[in-house]
């Protein structure tokens, strides 16, 4: 109960860039960009939509057991890559907002934590030596 509890907290702050489909200005206060241009804010709706299925796909995996590695792996790339790309940069990094900060890193450790209690907890199918 606990981990579908967890899963469905971190699949709904995942999904929350969403949110600019239909308040583009949030953009401004996500991504400090006062006045984007047309193409900018597509990007970073479609960006948003991206983060939904993400958000759906481990919401889907706090329920539904087989979906859960696939999501959580999915997440930890995509949310590892973000970071990657960004925080290396100083000034990028000064510019981003609280949640990309802690709760990315946060949601990693949380999501790899779930990869290795769902492999423990799994039968093992390797034949005896």
């Amino acid at each position: 109960m606990k981990m579908r509890v967890i899963l469905t907290i971190v699949g709904v702050i995942t999904a929350t860039p969403a949110l600019a489909l239909f308040w583009p200005g949030l953009l401004e206060s996500s991504y400090g960009l006062a006045d984007p241009d047309r193409m900018t804010t597509a990007l970073l709706q479609h960006r948003g939509v991206l983060q939904a299925a993400l958000g759906a796909a481990i919401i889907w995996g706090a329920f539904y057991l087989p979906v859960r590695v696939p999501a959580a792996a999915t997440a930890i790339i995509t949310k590892a890559a973000f970071l990657a790309l960004t925080v290396v940069d100083s000034g990028m990094r000064a510019d981003m907002n609280l949640i990309s900060l802690v709760f990315d890193p946060l949601a990693i450790v949380i999501l790899a934590v779930v990869i290795v209690l769902h492999f423990r907890a799994a039968p093992s199918t390797a034949a005896p030596a």
